[in-house]
């Protein structure tokens, strides 16, 4: 903790060495209304205090200067912060006209201000119109933005403009793990978002341990007790304002009928807010003996009345999200919320349509009292954000970059795409054979020719050539359009480069070599390479048990020991090309010796040629062979012979591939523990000998949450010609891999 908290310190100090010395951050916060202050007032705190580090001016604008809404410019001054600026920007009316129209006068207005002000940083709040001018003002003014609460998600215009928000801002505050998630998804740059929490939560937490029954008694009566009172709050839905008020009509109408003390909100200013506030006089609400009717209440209050109710009713984001730290019950009604995260406290109410479905929801909900719910802060979110305020560097180039995704060029459609078969050539060097072949886009092996590998890597490359020359040609005449090239070789490869680092013991002058080159240049076509246990893995993901598996782990059982991992649907390479070499997993520590120079590794248990070591140790000693097997005097000892011997009742034998198998098994144990695939799959010639060894166990070590994973044997003939080929057809249209 000492070592980060340090790490951190130095930072913060490079930073302020990088924006000048003795230059403090400028920040300009501008609140809109009661509900983004609650959010933005803990931040402000935070500011404040360190004004060795920071500047803050306030910037007040929207309902806060409405007298209909209780002027809440007021609580900002009470907290003794200073108002640099107030900009009446509402322009009044009943209709989303109105709305449209306080926008504009907020963007004619801001401007000045802004330039008077010129600060590094504003931060702007969640998803209201007015936060919508804001941050379009600051975008257009070359002003950096930080946006609290984007990437949520809810269900009426707001989703609108926080998204769009979202697009201009440079910086982003989050409070939920999916929101990030959304941000990302967003093409949003994940250096520039950070996971802090609501900010709301810092005071939530801590805020029910206070004194709250003269805030209770003060707001709702003397004779009022705890959880024997409603907190109703709710806003029009501007995308469906009629069906928004009808159903206003009907929870006041169930809330008189419920009979029990209830505070009720005014909306917020929105279109159709003038006609709620009709609705609740025509009932007479404002002088009905249970009700208490209000235009605001200040946060601290407020936070006591939902924390200590019986429950709370409405459309608003504060029963969805802050009330949740309390377990105080809510009832959520129609669409407004659609979509955001809650506890187990909040029941829904999507089509409030009828007044007995609400009042059937009271009934069910008040009085009861939830588990607390940490969903949107832990408390600690206010030190996180002005931690990642230090850590902007104003050198940074200030135009935002968006993290696209790879996105393949069209294809054009001309007439030889649409008669020819998209095919690619696949090369697999193997330490014996070298093998080409013509792949199909559905993955059919069309045309293939082997030859024994040469021993130097002039001869291996020269036969490289010719072969792929010959195979390019025969294409032609089996009407098939080739893409491109893919390499599958043993070693450790720099894919991106189409170079060989180094070579495995059986392919020989094999290292530092550079395949791409040659062969695009005699081909004209682009060339990609990768390690077999790699391709063997591209295989799986595009013709095999792993097509559409998001996560999931192959293993080669063959002369070597080799594997891929493919992770969120993409093949891990790591930081030196040296990820999935999952046959030099150790698994003892005095183990036979391995070729790679260690010892215990999966690979001196389980490949072809541990196995046939074994087998020659017992043939050398006279007990390998046993009835119904034979062997011709000049007949080299193999692996098979070892396998025959087992299936012919050798117990030798037997025990030899069972030590293999659990050698394999533990290796996987260690990989489900490190990976947490969903599927392993076996591929090679002794997948099948060891399936269920490995199976078995994985239930005897493995943790019980990765126990029900896949064990599969790999169904795919030739998966290292299948995974070159993938190379090609999965990234022809890409200039890198």
């Amino acid at each position: 903790e000492v070592y980060f908290k340090n790490l951190s310190k130095q930072k913060q100090k490079e930073v302020m060495e990088k924006n000048g010395n003795n230059h403090k951050l400028r920040v300009c916060v501008a609140t809109c209304n009661r509900a983004d202050y609650s959010k933005l007032a803990p931040i402000m705190f935070g500011i404040k205090a360190e004004p060795q580090f920071f500047e803050l001016d306030v910037v007040v604008l929207g309902s806060h200067l409405i007298d209909d809404y209780g002027n809440t410019y007021r609580m900002i001054e009470q907290d003794d912060f200073d108002i640099h600026t107030r900009l009446h920007t509402i322009v009044r009316g009943e209709d989303e006209a109105a709305m449209v129209e306080s926008v504009g006068l907020a963007l004619v207005k801001l401007p000045d201000v802004l330039n008077r002000l010129k600060p590094d940083i504003m931060i702007v709040h969640g998803d209201r119109f007015d936060a919508l001018a804001l941050a379009t003002s600051a975008a257009l003014m070359n002003i950096r933005i930080l946006h609290i609460e984007g990437g949520e998600v809810s269900g009426t215009i707001d989703d609108s403009i926080r998204h769009a928000i979202t697009k201009l801002a440079h910086y982003h505050v989050c409070c939920t793990r999916s929101a990030e998630q959304h941000l990302i998804a967003m093409c949003e740059d994940h250096d520039r978002i950070l996971l802090a929490g609501c900010p709301s939560y810092d005071k939530l937490l801590s805020a029910k341990k206070k004194d709250y029954m003269s805030i209770i008694c003060m707001w709702l009566g003397e004779d009022v007790k705890t959880r024997d009172y409603i907190v109703a709050l709710q806003h029009p839905v501007t995308t469906d304002i009629k069906h928004s008020i009808k159903m206003f009509e009907l929870t006041l109408d169930a809330l008189i009928s419920f009979n029990k003390r209830t505070l009720v909100l005014f909306p917020n200013v929105d279109a159709g807010d003038k006609e709620m506030v009709r609705v609740m006089r025509k009932k007479g609400i404002e002088h009905h003996p249970n009700f208490r009717a209000v235009k605001h209440v200040p946060f601290d209050q407020f936070i006591q009345l939902v924390a200590h109710a019986g429950c709370m009713i409405g459309n608003s984001s504060c029963g969805v999200r802050e009330v949740g730290a309390f377990g105080t019950p809510v009832i959520n009604l129609g669409t407004r919320q659609t979509g955001r995260e809650t506890g187990e406290n909040v029941l829904h109410v999507r089509d409030a349509d009828t007044q007995d479905k609400i009042l059937h929801a009271l009934q069910l909900q008040f009085g009861k009292q939830y588990p607390c719910s940490k969903i949107y802060g832990d408390g600690n979110a206010v030190p996180r954000i002005l931690k990642f305020l230090k850590s902007i560097d104003l050198k940074e180039p200030l135009q935002k970059k968006f993290c696209f995704p790879p996105v393949k060029d069209n294809i054009s459609q001309d007439i030889d795409h649409i008669l020819e078969t998209q095919s690619a050539l696949a090369v697999d060097l193997g330490g014996t054979n070298l093998r080409v072949a013509i792949v199909s886009m559905k993955g059919e092996i069309v045309k293939k020719y082997t030859q024994l590998n040469p021993k130097t890597y002039e001869d291996r490359l020269e036969l490289i050539l010719k072969m792929c020359v010959e195979a390019a040609s025969e294409a032609v005449n089996v009407n098939c359009r080739i893409l491109g090239v893919g390499i599958s070789t043993g070693g450790r490869v720099n894919s991106r480069e189409g170079i060989v680092l180094h070579s495995t013991k059986l392919i020989q002058e094999w290292s530092s070599v550079d395949l791409r080159t040659p062969i695009s240049d005699a081909l004209h076509l682009p060339v990609w390479v990768d390690n077999d246990g790699n391709c063997a893995a591209l295989a799986e993901r595009k013709f095999g048990h792993g097509k559409g598996i998001e996560n999931f782990v192959t293993l080669i059982t063959g002369t070597g020991i080799g594997g891929g991992i493919i992770h969120q649907h993409e093949l891990i390479h790591g930081s030196s090309f040296c990820a999935a070499e999952l046959g030099h997993i150790v698994v003892s520590l005095d183990g036979p010796e391995c070729l790679c120079g260690s010892q215990g590794c999966i690979e001196a248990y389980a490949s072809g040629i541990a196995l046939q070591r074994e087998a020659k140790k017992l043939h050398d000693e006279d007990l390998l062979l046993v009835e119904g097997m034979s062997m011709k005097e000049e007949e080299i000892v193999s692996a098979a012979h070892l396998i025959q011997a087992a299936k012919l009742g050798n117990t030798k034998a037997d025990s030899v591939l069972r030590t293999a198998g659990t050698a394999l098994g533990l290796g996987v144990v260690n990989i489900l523990h490190t990976m947490n695939p969903s599927l392993v799959i076996l591929s090679g010639v002794l997948a099948s000998h060891y399936v269920n060894a490995v199976k078995d166990v994985i239930n005897r070590q493995a943790l019980s949450s990765v126990k029900s994973v896949d064990v599969v044997v790999s169904n795919l003939a030739d998966p290292a010609l299948l995974g070159a080929a993938s190379l090609v057809l999965d990234y022809t249209t890409r200039r890198i891999y």
